[in-house]
């Protein structure tokens, strides 16, 4: 019980940092959120990932994160807690999957620095506070570490194959991304197992058709389903998972040509290109604390490290890497909260190569290693807090340089009055970062971790057209919306997800969202929507803001031209809506025998 101690406190930590005043920051994303409510309503939604219980579309991306929020939903109701508390709870199971893995390797020092790194990484504790996908891609692809570890230690076919598994259900979280560790995960395999090539090589090849299967099922089970009878696949313009998968969530996040998008572009329009790009200014803050040094002591730690360690610092060196490289060059769409996929590497690393040199100290060149580390830590976080808190900057710094100075002395200085203070100057900074971010309540499509900075371009009133902020309506719009609601299939339509989300989740009725999170998907076409309204299954058409894509379906903006020239719109606090009657159809010459 007592060599469990320090981990239990390091759990303790990471769950009150992780779930305290949780709430604050309400639906989080209206757009899982409001497809996390229609799951608790129906098992169709729920099994789809669609934005609406009466299934107009799905969201744009796969739908395991939705699933645990569906579920979690329908236990405990619809709420802000039942939604944010599940990734919550991943995060503490990452960190302590994380300091499993590495203790495996590098013993138990090595597994709580770890440990800690991560649960004191803001966009960490960002995104362990928030209801995007990335937490349960974190939690499962640490999982398939964990299992590549074990695999590699005694060339097991079945660990082997669970991290598989565990990466095949993270692509079910978030597509392709998931499959940035597997050269990490086949490479430590195939070089440090103790087996004999062809055996490994088979091996391999089954735990690639476990991953196969365990992602593919649900992308084959919509793909044979009839179009008509199941939801539109959002984000995508032929109605196909395979063309989500490959397209605007694949390729085209590395080429920039995503069709479909509202923004970027080519040629790097969602920010600078390169190795700089995790270190600038966006994406700085987020992740890049301990960044250099896990650079730093990857290359120095090696060769003072055991055959395990080196196991090791292949394992999350090379997810760091490959991972790394791919966010600086993507041209397409990028968001600096990705980056959560690097502190888990960042973290084995920095505990890893830390206790490796350590326990070398007394060789000089160990030693400056160490030192050196140190320093860049200190100097690393100092540029990084100095914007914000020029106090805590210089305190840090003075703390890391003090701590180098003691590193490079250690065969005469302490060790119990060194390491406090270099574990001081290493997670000061970002822990202090991550306090500040947890004290702020964050929503939006694209939060941001630190000190007010909650709202993001998502939380700004009408930010970029309606395409990122979902609207809160007032009572008198939740009553009109509600009125004889359950005579339609959709109480309401209305251009873009969000825009849906946020009356969907205050009215507590489906909304369709047409043409999907950027307006841009051709669902419905505009025959299908004069269709539906002709059949008398939606109610209100509202009307709103959002931005127009240079690429994609027009059908949304068709659809809202032809509302405006075929009904009369009415204001109700602010908020345009069309009642969608059929006598107004009549008026313009469609009745529902012309629509079939």
């Amino acid at each position: 019980m007592r060599a469990r101690l320090p981990l239990l406190l390091l759990l303790a930590g990471t769950a009150v940092l992780y779930l305290w005043r949780l709430g604050d920051s309400g639906w989080a994303n209206a757009y899982y959120s409001a497809a996390a409510q229609a799951g608790a309503e129906s098992w169709t939604a729920w099994f789809y990932g669609s934005t609406d219980p009466a299934n107009a579309i799905t969201v744009d991306k796969t739908p395991a994160s939705l699933w645990v929020m569906g579920l979690s939903a329908r236990l405990f109701g619809v709420n802000a807690w039942s939604i944010l508390a599940p990734q919550a709870l991943m995060g503490v199971a990452s960190v302590g999957l994380l300091y499993a893995t590495v203790k495996r390797t590098s013993g138990r020092a090595a597994g709580l620095i770890a440990g800690a790194v991560l649960a004191l990484t803001p966009v960490a504790v960002l995104m362990f506070r928030f209801n995007n996908p990335d937490a349960l891609l974190v939690l499962l692809l640490v999982a398939g570490a964990y299992c590549t570890v074990r695999a590699t230690e005694a060339a097991s076919a079945r660990w082997l194959a669970l991290a598989g598994a565990a990466v095949g259900f993270a692509f079910l979280a978030k597509m392709l991304q998931a499959f940035l560790v597997l050269p990490a995960f086949g490479l430590v395999y195939l070089l440090a197992a103790n087996a004999r090539p062809v055996r490994k090589l088979v091996h391999l090849t089954a735990a690639l058709g476990t991953m196969v299967v365990a992602g593919g099922w649900w992308v084959l089970a919509v793909e044979l389903v009839p179009a008509g009878s199941r939801p539109y696949i959002g984000g995508s313009q032929g109605d196909s998972v395979l063309e989500l998968t490959l397209g605007y969530n694949g390729l085209g996040r590395l080429t920039g040509d995503e069709v479909g998008s509202v923004g970027g572009g080519r040629g790097g329009g969602w920010g600078g290109t390169g190795w700089s790009r995790l270190l600038g200014s966006e994406m700085g803050s987020q992740i890049a604390w301990l960044l250099p040094t896990a650079l730093v002591l990857l290359l120095s730690a090696w060769w003072f490290a055991s055959r395990s360690d080196r196991v090791g610092l292949g394992l999350w060196g090379g997810w760091l890497v490959v991972t790394a490289a791919v966010f600086s060059f993507m041209n397409g769409i990028i968001h600096a909260y990705y980056t959560v996929a690097l502190a888990p590497a960042i973290g084995a690393i920095v505990g890893i190569g830390a206790v490796a040199l350590w326990r070398r100290r007394h060789d000089a060149i160990a030693a400056a290693a160490l030192s050196g580390a140190v320093a860049v830590t200190a100097l690393q976080c100092y540029l990084l807090l100095a914007e914000w808190s020029t106090g805590l900057a210089a305190t840090v710094l003075v703390l890391g340089l003090l701590a180098a100075v003691g590193l490079f002395l250690s065969s005469v200085v302490p060790a119990a009055a060194v390491v406090p203070v270099a574990l001081a100057a290493a997670l000061l900074g970002p822990g202090a970062y991550s306090v500040a971010t947890a004290d702020t309540p964050h929503s939006g499509a694209i939060p941001s971790a630190g000190p007010g900075r909650g709202m993001g371009f998502g939380g700004m009133g009408g930010g970029m057209g309606g395409l990122l902020s979902a609207p809160e309506p007032s009572a008198e719009v939740v009553s009109v919306l509600r009125a004889d609601a359950d005579s339609y299939t959709w109480a309401a339509a209305v251009v873009g997800s969000n825009n849906a989300a946020g009356h969907q989740l205050g009215a507590d009725v489906p909304v369709m969202a047409v043409g999907g999170f950027n307006g841009t998907d051709p669902a419905p076409t505009l025959e299908q929507f004069q269709k539906y309204v002709a059949e008398g299954r939606v109610h209100y058409f509202i009307a709103g803001s959002m931005m127009r894509g240079e690429t994609g379906s027009d059908a949304a903006a068709r659809i809202a031209e032809w509302v405006d020239e075929t009904f009369t719109a009415r204001t109700v606090d602010g908020v345009t809506l069309y009642e969608l009657t059929v006598s107004g159809l009549a008026a313009a010459g469609l009745t529902a025998d012309a629509q079939r």
